[in-house]
């Protein structure tokens, strides 16, 4: 789990990174809850977060926003911590450019940050929504949502709701074959004291069932790929053979004069 120092827009950022040597393994970025209410990069849903995208050979960036433990700069309300999130993802991008897949993952105010840079990033194919703080920041920017995803929460939430949660996932508007999952803890807070294990293992299985879809979707790509440059192969061969059977350009015409 190296320590880096990465540089952001605010100044130096502070990161954890967990490293993959395959040249194509996926990468996850995972956002913080609220800076102004003690969220970390060290938060225990981060951390559980950050190793359940390890433990399936992803590539993992965790970092703190601007202001926080070694991180530069001041609190910026959003903005700020939004540019703080896209240098921590064009990192990940340089170190990792090969990678096949991109998630994004996030802890309450990380979530909204996090929705926000999906909406800027086409490159990021799935996302982890934990405790989504819906009825403090207003997500209905997710219009239409680009990419499927798992909202998770807490039925004994105290500061969200899990009503909020439940009508902001029905409102979400997504495009054609995207869908929004969306699971209830039982017994979880917003803090999921107690409760990582099972959000963990959650996480886990979901993130496992769309990396075997995507594997299967990739293989049926690189198969059509495949006919189609066989196609393409066999329509230049016809191509070549009609243009050698072909008389030339003024065949068969008599040229000379007659004696």
């Amino acid at each position: 789990m190296p320590e880096l120092i990465i540089n952001g827009p605010g100044g130096r950022i502070e990161a954890r990174y967990h490293h993959e040597p395959k040249a194509d393994s996926p990468i996850a970025l995972i956002l913080h809850p609220h800076p102004q209410f003690g969220g970390t990069m060290n938060n225990q849903v981060v951390y559980s977060l950050y190793h359940t995208f390890a433990a399936r050979g992803f590539s993992v960036l965790r970092f703190n926003f601007r202001g926080v433990g070694r991180s530069q700069g001041v609190w910026d309300g959003g903005p700020g911590e939004l540019a703080d999130a896209a240098s921590a993802l064009d990192w990940l991008q340089l170190v990792k450019p090969d990678s096949k897949t991109c998630w994004i993952a996030g802890v309450s105010f990380g979530t909204w940050i996090a929705m926000q840079l999906l909406m800027r990033r086409p490159e990021i194919d799935g996302f982890i929504c934990v405790a989504p703080p819906s009825n403090l920041y207003d997500f209905s920017f997710l219009a239409p949502c680009p990419s499927s995803g798992l909202i998770l929460n807490g039925d004994k939430d105290r500061v969200v709701p899990t009503a909020s949660v439940v009508d902001m996932a029905a409102k979400v508007k997504v495009q054609k074959g995207i869908k929004i999952t969306h699971e209830i803890v039982p017994g979880a807070n917003h803090f999921f004291e107690n409760k990582t294990e099972e959000l963990g293992k959650l996480v886990g299985d979901y993130v496992d069932e769309r990396m075997i879809q995507f594997e299967k979707d990739r293989a049926r790509d690189k198969e059509r790929e495949r006919e189609r440059e066989l196609m393409r192969q066999r329509q230049r061969e016809l191509e070549r053979v009609e243009a050698q059977s072909a008389p030339p350009a003024g065949g068969g015409a008599d040229d000379g004069d007659d004696e």
